[in-house]
């Protein structure tokens, strides 16, 4: 089920209505079955491979609490590894791996929704457990719903045990402010997704499905609308899940934190999917050694860490190419500060010029993750010194201007909304304007036939 479908818009307001009107003992085994048959409703067999690493990590994360000896509890863990990374590689890599070693798979395999997601979720749990940094679970019916929680389950944020179990166990109401701020977020991520990101989506998806007939501008102008779109896309994955658990009296974290006003490539992962980006700090870049073991090894952890987030979004050279450009960015920086110099010289106009600076700098980075393949990658890049004097190679780009224009706009007006709260008179012409522009969005994407699909469903 997706978020952006007429289905979901009818379960959403039957789930909230069920829950809040059964006893907190029986909450959970609602939201346990909401979340079944909301990944169920969508790929019923791919339920049955999330179910078995629900199973297998619960089964791990008791016995590498419970067992004796430290070899059980390695031998628990190691099972755990087996069985996630193990899905991962058999559903997202065969492929890759096999084109790597001069061949093509003998089968192709549906990736299932939200395997990079569940189980990097899963694996989080066994290895806090494992580590002692986390009580095990015991009952399994919670583990489940931990684990399969249907706001987040399909691209995040991705959860600790430590901060979501405790919220879905303790007994919650629902407060007028988690209503206001729930139904402010969906309003926020409804209208990212389907006014911003479907909107960029025509001009970007023309270029990149033609690298080369596209002309330097038009290359620039589709890079810089995708760099709008993917963030508008996920960002608003992100709030319609955190607005959904805020009304049933959760808290997701945060996963975006205005990414695009970052003034360094390493403040921008600091705001960028928040939760992959700490997952991989604390159970990857930390136990490789992090900064702990000299510069080498540092710049060496850094570009491990980089190549594998790059692997981790898709099985293809363009994801490892743009992991691999972001790496050399933060070990470009760390080089940097290692050799000293005088003090950094502040200013707002020098801070205008560095986030303008690292705005492109990861938009150069986007032009690899969004091309199909490194041959059009190249492509692309050659194209970029074409087309400069044909004022035709101008015109998509200034179609789109105004629509841009007035996007960031409204999102910029959103974001101040959701910091802080505006007047009852504000709000309800702000809501009434989400509104229109919400439902004008949905139905020009559903009459024009095109797939309103998340991005990071694909991940």
């Amino acid at each position: 089920m997706n978020f952006n479908t007429l289905e979901y818009l009818l379960f959403l307001p039957a789930v909230l209505a069920l829950h809040w009107a059964l006893p907190h003992r029986l909450r959970w085994m609602l939201l346990l079955a909401a979340s079944w048959l909301f990944y169920f409703w969508w790929e019923p067999v791919a339920g049955l491979l999330l179910a078995a690493v629900i199973l297998v990590t619960w089964l791990c994360g008791l016995g590498a609490a419970q067992a004796r000896p430290p070899a059980a509890r390695t031998a628990c863990l190691t099972a755990a590894l087996a069985a996630c990374l193990g899905c991962l590689v058999l559903f997202k890599y065969a492929g890759f791996l096999a084109r790597l070693a001069g061949g093509s798979p003998a089968w192709r395999l549906l990736l299932p929704a939200g395997i990079s997601f569940y189980t990097f979720q899963s694996l989080s749990y066994v290895l806090d457990v494992y580590r002692g940094q986390t009580a095990p679970e015991r009952h399994f019916g919670y583990y489940a719903l931990f684990i399969s929680f249907f706001p987040q389950l399909v691209a995040g944020p991705i959860e600790r045990s430590g901060r979501l179990l405790p919220q879905l166990r303790r007994e919650r109401s629902l407060s007028r402010a988690q209503l206001s701020a729930g139904g402010w977020l969906l309003l926020a991520g409804y209208f990212k997704k389907v006014v911003v990101a479907d909107g960029l989506a025509p001009l970007v998806n023309g270029v990149y499905a033609a690298p080369g007939t596209a002309g330097g501008p038009g290359v620039i102008a589709a890079t810089v609308l995708f760099g709008l779109q993917i963030y508008c896309d996920f960002s608003g994955y992100s709030d319609i899940a955190r607005g959904t658990a805020r009304l049933l009296g959760v808290e997701l974290m945060e996963n975006f934190q205005a990414p695009y006003a970052a003034r360094s490539v390493r403040e921008f992962w600091r705001r960028w999917h928040i939760s992959l980006t700490a997952w991989f700090t604390d159970y990857v870049y930390i136990p490789l050694g992090g900064s702990r073991r000299g510069l080498p090894r540092q710049c060496l952890n850094i570009m491990a860490v980089f190549l594998l987030s790059g692997l981790w979004h898709g099985a293809d050279w363009t994801f490892v190419a743009w992991g691999a450009i972001h790496g050399l960015y933060q070990v470009c920086a760390v080089l940097a500060e290692r050799r000293g110099g005088p003090p950094v010289p502040q200013g707002r106009g020098l801070d205008v010029l560095r986030r303008g600076a690292t705005f492109a700098l990861v938009t150069f980075a986007w032009l690899f993750f969004r091309a199909e393949n490194m041959a059009d990658a190249w492509t692309l890049l050659s194209r970029l010194g074409t087309g400069w004097g044909a004022a035709e190679a101008y015109l998509p780009a200034a179609r789109q201007l105004p629509f841009v224009a007035a996007a960031l706009a409204c999102l910029h007006f959103l974001e101040r909304l959701l910091a802080s709260p505006a007047p009852s008179g504000r709000k309800t012409l702000a809501v009434s304007a989400l509104l229109l522009a919400i439902g004008l969005g949905w139905w020009s994407s559903l009459s024009g036939g095109g797939g309103n699909a998340f991005i990071y469903f694909q991940f």
